[in-house]
């Protein structure tokens, strides 16, 4: 009966095994890869809320601490377009990054298969 039992499951297990490596190409290159453009959206919302660009953009001819003459209102116009600036490059950073992992993710198959295939050979 032991004997049975092995065999059966092990026919199912081996079975499912293979299933599932046959379907994770599909997996990675639609489920997986709709998750990851999700993960990159929520990254980049989140980033660009840390960095409160859209807030530096907004406020850009608004004089900071109520100064209304013209100094405050040079000054504040100046500094807040270095900060858009600045904020910008790191926000492009971001960018770069999320579009160099979701390369990584789209090409990460199709490297381990070329150096399995390298291997064999």
């Amino acid at each position: 009966m032991l004997s049975n039992n092995f065999v059966f499951y092990g026919t199912k297990i081996l079975a499912e095994l293979v299933r599932d490596i046959a379907f994770f190409p599909l997996w990675w290159y639609t489920t997986g890869l709709v998750k990851m453009i999700g993960w990159a959206k929520r990254f980049l919302s989140d980033r660009l809320k840390s960095l409160a660009l859209l807030v530096w953009i907004k406020n850009i001819h608004r004089p900071m601490y109520g100064q209304y003459d013209w100094q405050g209102i040079m000054i504040s116009f100046f500094m807040r377009l270095i900060q858009i600036i600045v904020r910008s490059i790191v926000m492009l950073f971001w960018l770069v990054f999320v579009a160099a992992v979701l390369l990584f993710w789209l090409a990460l198959p199709l490297a381990v298969v070329y150096e399995i295939v390298f291997q064999i050979i």
